[in-house]
Formats: C-alpha cells, sequence, structure tokens
C-alpha cells in the first residue's frame, strides 16, 4: 500500500480523472479529502469509495466547492486541518475546456473562466497547502496539464494558454520549494473519454473543427487512454518513489516515468519534461 498513512486532497472528484485517482488512492491506502463543485455526485463518489476502502481507518471527507473561489479554497484547507491526520498530497484536477471556437468568435467572459479555474485555481489550492507541507517538512503537489501544453490547439485557446500556464506556475513553485522536500509536478494524461471530450462532440465540427473533431469521434469509438493510465502516474508522483522529481511534466502515455528514481540525479541536471525555447542553432540554423 504505497500511500498508506498519507492524507490526500483532490480536486474535481466526482467525476473522470479525478475520480480515478481517488479510486487509486484510497485502494493504496490514503485517507482522502474530495472536492467538486456538484454536491450530488461527490457525495455519490465519497459513498462508493468509503465502501470500497481497503482499512476501516481510512478516512474519506467531501467537500463541495468550486476552486475558482478564494473563500471556497479556504475552507478546503480549513478542512484539511481538521478531518485529515495531516496533509501530504495534493491534486489540482479540477478543470474545464471553456470555450470551444475561434478566438474572434467566443465569449472571453467564458473564456476568462476558464482561466479563473484551470490557472488562479491551481495557484489558490497551491497557495492554501504550501504552508501545511511545509509545517510537515515534506509533501507532494500533483497539478494536471495536457496536450494544450506542448502543441497549440485551434479553437481551443482557453484551454491551452491556461494548461500552458499551469505547467509554467509548476515549474515556478518547483524553485520557490527547492530544499523543502517539497516536490511539485505536472501530468499530461492523454486523450481522455471524458465529459471534456463529449464537450468536443457536442460542439461540432463547425466550432470545433473539423479535424479535431474527428479524432474524437474517432476517439470517442476506441476508448481513448484509460483513466488508468493517469492514476497510475499520480500514485507515483505521490508516493516515496518519486521523492526528489520535481518541477516536471510528465506524459501518462508517453513517458516512460516509472524508471524516473533510477534516472533521478541525470533528470536533475536537464530541462528534460520541461517548457523551453527552441534556439536557432538547435535546429541546425547559424541565424
Amino acid at each position: 500500500m504505497k500511500l498508506r498513512g498519507r492524507g490526500a486532497i483532490i480536486t474535481g472528484a466526482s467525476l473522470g480523472l479525478g475520480r480515478a485517482i481517488a479510486d487509486a488512492y484510497v485502494r493504496e491506502g490514503a485517507d482522502l479529502l474530495l472536492m467538486a463543485r456538484s454536491d450530488g455526485p461527490l457525495r455519490a463518489a465519497a459513498r462508493e469509495l468509503i465502501d470500497h476502502r481497503p482499512l476501516s481507518i481510512q478516512r474519506v471527507e467531501m467537500i463541495a466547492g468550486d476552486v475558482a473561489r478564494e473563500a471556497d479554497v479556504e475552507r478546503l484547507a480549513a478542512m484539511a486541518r481538521r478531518v485529515l491526520p495531516h496533509a501530504d498530497i495534493v491534486v489540482n484536477n479540477a478543470g474545464v475546456y471553456g470555450p470551444i471556437g475561434r478566438l474572434e468568435d467566443v465569449d472571453l467572459t467564458a473564456w476568462s473562466e476558464a482561466f479563473a479555474i484551470n490557472v488562479f485555481g491551481t495557484a489558490a489550492v497551491c497557495r492554501a497547502f504550501i504552508p501545511l507541507l511545509r509545517a510537515r517538512g515534506y509533501g507532494k503537489i500533483i497539478n494536471l496539464s495536457g496536450g494544450g501544453a506542448t502543441k497549440p490547439l485551434p479553437r481551443l485557446s482557453a484551454y491551452a494558454a491556461s494548461k500552458t500556464a499551469v505547467v509554467r506556475l509548476t515549474e515556478t513553485l518547483a524553485h520557490e520549494l527547492a530544499g523543502t522536500r517539497i516536490d511539485i509536478n505536472a501530468i499530461a494524461p492523454g486523450n481522455l473519454n471524458t465529459r471534456l471530450l463529449d464537450e468536443v462532440l457536442s460542439a461540432g465540427p463547425e466550432r470545433a473543427g473539423e479535424e479535431f473533431h474527428a479524432r474524437a469521434v474517432e476517439q470517442k469509438r476506441d476508448g481513448g487512454v484509460p483513466l488508468q493510465r493517469g492514476a497510475d502516474l499520480a500514485v507515483f508522483l505521490a508516493s516515496p518513489a518519486s521523492d526528489g522529481i520535481t518541477g516536471r511534466l510528465i506524459a501518462a502515455v508517453w513517458d516512460d516515468w516509472a524508471t524516473l528514481p533510477a534516472r533521478s540525479d541525470d533528470l536533475a541536471k536537464t530541462d528534460v519534461y520541461t517548457l523551453r525555447r527552441i534556439l536557432p542553432s538547435e535546429r541546425g540554423l547559424s541565424w
């Protein structure tokens, strides 16, 4: 049980990848505090997790709230202090696609709201829990990014820009937390069949673009990447096996992350799994 005795806070925990991470964490022995905006699905998830916990002493608690609201994040941190033996792991999973369509066609309020959830929400939760992790002298923060951070995503500008911001925030906080034994990393979980995919399908090829929509139809048909791949990576990054690995964007599907403990010294000396500007000389150009 890789997470036995550890307390984990998971946002966006009622559905999709957040729920899969919660399932994986409870199987590994962690105590959980779950947060999501919708009270009903969150309560249902908490009940099922309690029923499936391997240890009767494991705590599974929940609180409805929105990470884009600072007051809700403060309530989450206060509840963590009250109901968990201690806080060791923070998973910032709450996120949205935002408006789908060309930038000149989408609603800017909706665009801003996507940033509020994806970027401000992640930053607010980090800010609330870093003091708890500092006091403990150890901790793990796991932020959810995605393909939007590694390549342009036309017609999903709010998602692409905000998820890129999450990665740079992760790298920046890794420097701020150097020497604290608090590791912070971002996950790219792959193309998942979740409610976000359903939003693309509902948007249709006119708004999502013919090529992207066609890929979404194919993904829906084929099943996409299993949620368990991202959940397994989240377990690894929450466990002692990943101690010292920090400031990285790691892909659940494409990166050989299980071997990273044996390569941690090499990893620490490089900018592998980070966002960087490419220089002309790196592409064989003389200018």
